[in-house]
């Protein structure tokens, strides 16, 4: 999945259009670099979650708090990041967003407890929610209109489209040849790098008048702190559990002062009125629905390709390059395709193709193999969504008002990172549940019937709400 950023809003106060930098490698550098480690930290700790489970004693479903304690923190404060850097200069919010990521990775790196791994991953997802939005904006600061600014933009997306992909791939190098603590640590030179560099080679955005919605952003990402604790904590004590029960009643009443809050903002962290239009927020659902499944596919197959099959952490990492060299692939062409049959279209070809390679995950067992049962879907699966995420992305930001551009793709990001996190917790409940008694392989297999549902759901939203073409 591309990162997307949010661009400026509001009434300017100094700065003035892109200066052409002296240094255009080492600017463009810095930014690739910083764009890299936050969307490459989604997914490089997957591969290493077997090895941390081991080392720091978490239980089966607890260990999803590793990805979901970044994700959640990353997604829920991006608009927040954004409105920082509007208000405060992207630089300076960019720089402090990566030395708070490095900080974290640093601290992480060195974790002795669960506990503490789980609060540097989510301080490292507060890093990357301030860091990332001022990536893109910093390109057109820092590169002249036309073919200059034209190749920082390819090279930019390139690197956001491979981000994942690379992120499973370096995570079983590291883990495999050092240490699963490498996987936060590497990314302190490189952040200290980006911190020595930027202030010397990236120059300033203009900065502009507003407010920050900080109740919108506390009640946002602790309303789905508490859903997704509620989920991962019912699939041990069940769903009758008092504290998962407290949980519950605590994520949805925060949820709903979120939207009561963000209805009266001046400037709401999220403008509600993007979901007005019918194609748009059914869009955005399908895009927390397939993160869900996305995220939910990793999480699991990583475990059974290194606990069932015996894969070392290198091995179950390129295990995953047939997936991701189609998807990446695919959705090279895709735009191409689109202006000849329509985002629609495209949606409802791609869809059916990761419905079906999801749905062909459900049949694994204990004496499945990789060639057999994995092999399969993965392609299918790489296909579908190479075809599927241009044309949502489309469907979002078409028809956008040019004042919630910015929010409009943020949310965007949000909805994958969020998703990602609750589809997570879902699928953990549901698996936690189901090994009790048939154990983790049965159990595996429960949880992708239910991802399965989400994509099935994700289809007929589609089929149901996107109507308008979208080019």
């Amino acid at each position: 999945m591309s990162q997307q950023t949010v661009s400026p809003r509001g009434t300017p106060l100094t700065g003035g259009p892109a200066r052409h930098t002296r240094h255009p490698g080492i600017s463009l550098a810095v930014i690739v670099a910083c764009q890299l480690m936050v969307v490459l930290d989604a997914t490089v700790v997957f591969v290493a979650l077997p090895k941390i489970q081991l080392s720091l004693h978490f239980s089966a479903t607890g260990l999803s708090w590793v990805s979901n304690a970044y994700s959640l923190t990353f997604g829920g404060l991006l608009l927040l990041g954004g409105r920082a850097g509007d208000i405060l200069g992207r630089r300076r919010v960019f720089v402090t967003g990566i030395a708070v990521f490095t900080l974290a990775s640093l601290a992480g790196g060195f974790a002795t407890s669960a506990a503490w791994l789980l609060a540097a991953r989510a301080v490292q997802g507060a890093g990357a929610a301030l860091a990332a939005p001022g990536a893109l904006a910093l390109i057109t600061t820092n590169f002249a209109e036309g073919p200059e600014r034209n190749r920082a933009l390819s090279i930019f997306s390139a690197t956001s489209s491979a981000g994942a992909s690379v992120g499973l791939i370096l995570g079983g190098v590291l883990t495999d040849w050092a240490s699963w603590r490498w996987v936060l640590f590497i990314n302190v030179p490189v952040g200290a790098l980006v911190l020595l560099l930027a202030p010397v080679f990236l120059e300033e955005t203009e900065r502009h008048r507003g407010r920050l919605d900080l109740a919108g952003a506390v009640t946002s990402v602790t309303g789905m702190v508490a859903l997704v604790y509620a989920f991962i904590r019912a699939a041990d004590a069940g769903w009758g559990d008092t504290t998962t029960l407290l949980a519950i009643t605590a994520g949805v009443v925060l949820l709903a002062a979120f939207v009561a809050v963000e209805a009266r903002a001046a400037q709401p962290v999220v403008p509600l009125r993007l979901f007005a239009d019918r194609a748009r927020a059914g869009a955005y659902s399908g895009m927390l629905l397939l993160a869900a499944a996305m995220f939910g596919m990793f999480f699991f197959l990583v475990q059974f390709l290194q606990n069932s099959l015996g894969f070392s952490p290198l091995k179950a990492g390129l295990a995953f390059l047939p997936m991701t060299g189609l998807l990446f692939g695919v959705a090279r062409l895709a735009p191409r395709l689109v202006p000849r049959f329509g985002a629609r279209r495209l949606m409802l070809a791609g869809l059916p193709v990761m419905l079906a390679g999801m749905g062909w995950l459900t049949r694994l067992s204990a004496s499945s193999g990789y060639a057999g049962a994995l092999l399969g879907p993965l392609i299918l699966f790489g296909v579908g969504a190479g075809i599927v995420f241009l044309p949502l992305t489309l469907t979002i930001l078409s028809g956008v008002r040019r004042e919630d551009s910015g929010a409009a793709s943020g949310l965007l990001q949000t909805m994958q990172q969020v998703g990602g996190a609750l589809g997570m917790a879902v699928l953990v409940s549901v698996f936690g549940t189901a090994s009790r008694h048939g154990g983790a392989v049965h159990g595996t297999g429960v949880a992708f019937t239910v991802a399965t549902a989400f994509v099935a759901v994700a289809l007929v939203v589609a089929l149901a709400a996107i109507r308008r073409p979208a080019r």
